[in-house]
């Protein structure tokens, strides 16, 4: 190697190492002139970190008494101390165990709900209630429900009604073979 060479490599080598330096110099201007705010930064982080870890933790607990609490009131449904619990941690199972209790307990649990709604309209042969319940888009029952209205229709002797409502039954409906039993009765009506 030429002297001219090894000069060109050591300058090689000092530029390098200036430019490590220069970088490492802005970077500790940069945390010094925004120290507080990379502090800040790191302890909310940090708190959000911990709080999740926390409700999470909390949550799995509640989840867990509610669910001890709940086989509680299964085993004895007069178990007061099991059912505050249950309140407390659950509201939803709370209302699930009263429903399971007494039957006319006003239960806001959304299915539970509707079902009550559909074996109270079937109960009282409500074709109104029916009407209005398979009409709901996310009714759990909606065609079992539209078969039933068309039931009640038959045996009031309305038969055009029930074979309109039995055309809303889809073809690939799990109800479809009882609705074609009755459509086959209608036709001779």
């Amino acid at each position: 190697m030429s002297l001219k060479d090894n000069v060109d490599y050591v300058k090689g080598e000092l530029s390098s190492e200036e430019k490590f330096l220069e970088s490492f110099v802005k970077v500790e201007r940069f945390y010094k002139k925004n120290k507080m705010i990379i502090v800040l930064a790191i302890i909310v982080v940090l708190g959000v970190i911990i709080g999740l870890y926390v409700t999470k933790s909390i949550q799995a607990s509640n989840k867990l008494d509610a669910n001890i609490a709940f086989s509680k009131v299964l085993e004895n449904p007069k178990d007061t101390e099991a059912l505050n619990a249950l309140k407390e941690k659950n509201e939803q199972l709370f209302q699930v165990a009263k429903f399971i209790e007494d039957k006319n307990y006003d239960i806001q649990v959304k299915y539970l709900k509707e079902i009550s709604e559909y074996k109270k309209a079937l109960d009282n042969s409500d074709i109104a209630k029916l009407n209005s319940l398979s009409m709901q888009n996310d009714f759990l029952l909606k065609e079992f429900a539209i078969f039933n209205k068309a039931l009640l229709l038959t045996k009031q002797g309305k038969y055009e009604d029930a074979k309109v409502a039995l055309k809303l039954i889809p073809e690939n409906s799990q109800v479809s073979n009882l609705a074609n039993v009755l459509k086959h009765y209608l036709v001779t009506k």
